[in-house]
Order: structure tokens, then C-alpha cells, then sequence
């Protein structure tokens, strides 16, 4: 691969990953806001990681997993195309 070439790959590739950082932040602030506002029902909560995931991570090929773990607090990842981001831990959603 020549210097250009490479220098474009590269280019594109942080243009991207800013994209998709981007898209991470903005799903943390509406999932910040779920969370602030009180228990939430398992329902409520999947409803909520479903559209928050459609709007702001699925147009750039990611996807929003929910982890709940035995303690009672909620993980959430976000799955790109090749690998697992873990994007806040310790975030508690406690079912109401």
C-alpha cells in the first residue's frame, strides 16, 4: 500500500470511529436520561435500548446490547461490525 493510499485508509477510518464515538455519546445522554428518571420497568428499558439504538448506533453499523448482571446493575455495550466496545459500566437501571 503506498503512503497516500494509506494515508486516505487512515483518514476514513478516523472519520468513522469519530462518527461512531459521536453516535456513542448521544446514546449515553438519552440512556443518562432513562436513568435519572427513575426505576424503570424491564419493558420500558428494552423498548428504550431498541430505539435508542435504531436512531443513533444502527446507521453506522453498531448495535446496543444490554448486560444485566446479578447485583442489579445494567451494562451496556455497544457491538460494532468486528468487535465489543464496553461503553459504560456500572450504570444502574434497577426495574421498578
Amino acid at each position: 500500500m503506498s503512503s497516500k493510499a494509506s494515508n486516505e485508509f487512515n483518514t476514513r477510518h478516523n472519520d468513522r470511529v469519530g462518527k461512531i464515538r459521536e453516535a456513542a455519546v448521544a446514546a449515553l445522554k438519552e440512556l443518562d436520561r432513562l436513568r435519572s428518571a427513575g426505576p424503570v420497568t424491564k419493558e420500558a428499558l428494552d423498548a428504550e435500548v431498541a430505539r435508542i439504538a435504531r436512531e443513533k448506533l444502527q446507521p453506522y453499523g453498531c448495535d446496543l446490547v444490554v448486560h444485566r448482571m446479578g447485583d442489579g446493575v445494567t451494562r451496556f455495550l455497544i457491538k460494532g461490525q468486528k468487535q465489543w466496545e464496553r461503553i459504560r459500566s456500572g450504570q444502574e437501571l434497577l426495574p421498578s
